[in-house]
């Protein structure tokens, strides 16, 4: 006779129904980069925003600190098909940025990275709580081998789209490709459709 425990059997159904379409889940935090691994120092390191029209906007590490943060639990998922969840970052949400802006955000934003990555991400993507700057994992810094000292986070998308090394973000008016747009990747890159490739 069988012995059924339905409480774990419930546990892993959730976990399943968690898992995006040729997803499996991972206990790790694989690192996987485009390009080596940059120094940056926190005396050097900055974030601009630039408006299509090139109105800049500027913090150091220090005025990015005074904007305020929230925590931020979530599932991850990359395209080489690994989830890991609830995730756990703290960071600046897109909305707040945008509040700092003295002018009008358009469509479309342009990450730009420290060792030359890109990647391009709809604002609707961005603001409505969907995307921040996060600055720390697991209640530590955020590592340089995953993107320290702060990246880009939109998890509901593909993890390439979260970009490691930000530095820049660029508005623009139309949809642009990035680095792995450029070389095959989806637009879009949403893990629940499968947009993996274009």
């Amino acid at each position: 006779m069988a012995i059924v425990n339905r409480g774990f059997v419930g546990r892993r159904d959730r976990d399943a129904a968690r898992l995006p379409p040729g997803q499996y889940r991972t206990f790790d935090f694989p690192v996987l980069s485009a390009e080596p691994t940059p120094t940056v120092t926190l005396e050097n390191w900055t974030l601009a925003v630039q408006s299509s029209r090139h109105r800049v906007h500027k913090w150091n590490w220090a005025q990015f600190q005074e904007l305020p943060h929230e925590d931020i639990v979530t599932d991850i998922h990359c395209v080489t098909r690994w989830s890991k969840f609830e995730t756990r970052w703290r960071g600046v949400s897109f909305d707040t940025i945008l509040a700092e802006l003295p002018w009008a955000a358009d469509d479309f934003v342009m990450a730009h990275c420290h060792g030359g990555y890109t990647t391009n991400v709809a604002l609707a993507d961005l603001v409505g709580g969907r995307g921040w700057i996060a600055d720390s994992y697991d209640g530590e810094p955020l590592a340089a081998e995953h993107g320290g000292p702060a990246r880009l986070l939109v998890p509901h998308l593909y993890f390439w789209k979260s970009a490691k090394w930000v530095c820049r973000l660029r508005f623009m008016s139309t949809d642009t490709p990035g680095f792995w747009e450029s070389n095959g990747y989806h637009m879009h890159g949403d893990p629940w459709t499968e947009q993996r490739y274009s």
